[in-house]
């Protein structure tokens, strides 16, 4: 295997690949290094969203907008004392350069729906690529690919090398243990650039900057280990805002199977074909595709607990107060096998089966009721007029379930729906190393280390991003703009030594 290069990305997702396609684009000879089986990440896995203002189907629909607008309405997303953290400075850039990296997805065959709206935001800004988030792995790939990049998975990455002149100390390579051939080192020419995601998964992370209650809690993504937050730390990289989080929250177990939206390919004739067609599909069967993927991705609403909805354990028992977050979520990870249950009487099951009242929702986009939950998702949902065979059906122990949920004045009578397994998680983390707009990765000093680059979570440098579609929008934004400057630091001298 060669090891010498251009460019080193460290990490196969949406972050990653976009800075490799970016920097083989520009004539750079790039190694993508992917610790897992196969790329993706947490992109990979998403639904998909995209949020951005000033896009082509803005215009088409008549909607003004700008970034001015755009990073004052994403300063209104959760907590006022989380936003007032935030890296305005460089969300404002970030959010000026995301339209031009629409349109460069678009270019490579990418179709999006949208844009739809996400109170508090203004305008409707939010974009859903077709047909599912894996699109952006598959395209991105076969472009990286075709334009001659290298890609090697179960590749992890261990730690960077160095080397030092009389003017200054660089970032050379990294060394990675790559299965099947053990520790090898790579060597770049331009640079290497931390694209490995979040620290959602790593127990050491969550207990050093959240607290030791937190670490039994997962991360949705079991890969995000922070990998890349340390590599930056221990080469002089300053980490902010770790301690900012989105959650922990309860998720539903995923299906045991991939809904058939998943299995769609995200490039080749069949994802083209969909893009090509998409303008003629009416609003109500895009609404039901959406619909398949909130069901297996988002969260159920915390109205259902105000209004009396309760949890128990495998063992049929109540164990937590249900609208105490995030005690509520660390008392789930204590729980057996980290699982627990929603219990819905006869009179919220007839609340929840239609708006305003939803178990789940993609805001504006799509809304999930109990009917939607029984029809698309029954391997989680159960109901029974009695509450013994409801137990039966999850193994629970229908005396005790009994006991307790007679016990519990919110509960009326039935029928009984019981929604679960659900779990404590980590959607995403929030903290990542200090960077310029370059995507240069800052020491103590704020000066730039040599070589050194970071991107989407990696890259993060104190901004917050909550709200849906950011995350991805800035993970392949950050990306191309990486993989661009790089490129230039060969033909200017600037970046090098």
């Amino acid at each position: 295997m060669n090891t010498q290069w251009d460019v080193i990305v460290v990490g196969g997702g949406g972050s990653g690949l976009a800075a490799a396609v970016r920097a083989a684009e520009q004539g750079c000879r790039v190694l993508l290094l992917e610790k897992c089986a196969q790329l993706g990440g947490t992109t990979g896995i998403a639904v998909g969203s995209y949020t951005a203002n000033r896009t082509v189907h803005q215009r088409r629909a008549g909607i003004e907008d700008d970034a001015h607008r755009h990073e004052a309405d994403a300063g209104q997303f959760g907590p006022t004392e989380i936003q007032a953290r935030n890296n305005g400075a460089l969300r404002l850039f970030f959010l000026e350069q995301a339209a031009e990296t629409l349109d460069w997805l678009m270019g490579m065959g990418l179709r999006f729906h949208g844009p739809s709206p996400e109170p508090p935001n203004r305008v409707p800004r939010m974009h859903n690529v077709v047909p599912n988030a894996k699109a952006y792995i598959a395209v991105l790939q076969s472009r990286l690919l075709r334009l001659g990049g290298t890609v090697v998975c179960q590749a992890q990455v261990t730690g960077l090398t160095w080397t030092t002149d009389a003017a200054t100390r660089r970032v050379s390579g990294v060394v990675a243990q790559v299965a099947g051939q053990g520790s090898v080192a790579f060597s770049t020419r331009l640079g290497a650039v931390l694209a490995a995601g979040d620290y959602a998964n790593s127990t050491a992370l969550i207990a050093r900057y959240k607290g030791q209650p937190f670490a039994k809690i997962e991360g949705i993504n079991p890969h995000s280990t922070g990998d890349g937050h340390q590599i930056a730390e221990q080469a002089g990289g300053q980490l902010v805002n770790m301690d900012v989080t989105y959650g922990p929250e309860l998720r539903f177990i995923p299906p045991p199977r991939k809904p058939f939206s998943q299995l769609l390919p995200g490039s080749g004739p069949v994802a083209w074909l969909m893009g090509r067609l998409l303008p003629l599909v009416p609003q109500a069967v895009i609404h039901r595709m959406i619909k398949r993927l909130l069901v297996t991705w988002q969260h159920p609403e915390d109205a259902l607990f105000d209004d009396g909805a309760i949890l128990v354990n495998q063992r049929g028992q109540r164990f937590c107060r249900e609208c105490e977050s995030p005690a509520r979520e660390i008392a789930i990870a204590e729980q057996p096998e980290k699982w627990a249950y929603l219990v819905l009487d006869g009179a919220l099951i007839q609340r929840y089966r239609r708006w305003p009242h939803f178990i789940s929702t993609a805001p504006e986009i799509a809304y999930a009721y109990v009917d939607d939950y029984r029809r698309l998702r029954p391997d989680i949902t159960v109901m029974a007029d009695q509450l013994d065979p409801l137990a039966k059906q999850r193994g629970l122990p229908a005396e005790t379930l009994r006991t307790t949920v007679a016990a519990s004045p919110s509960m009326n009578g039935g029928p009984w729906v019981l929604l679960g397994p659900v779990k404590a998680y980590f959607t995403t983390t929030e903290g990542g190393v200090q960077v310029d707009t370059s995507l240069r990765v800052l020491d103590a000093a704020r000066h730039a280390i040599p070589g050194l680059y970071a991107v989407g979570q990696n890259g993060l440098s104190g901004m917050v991003l909550w709200g849906h579609g950011l995350h991805i929008a800035w993970a392949i934004t950050s990306g191309r703009l990486a993989g661009q400057t790089i490129a230039q630091s060969r033909d200017d001298g600037s970046q090098l030594p």
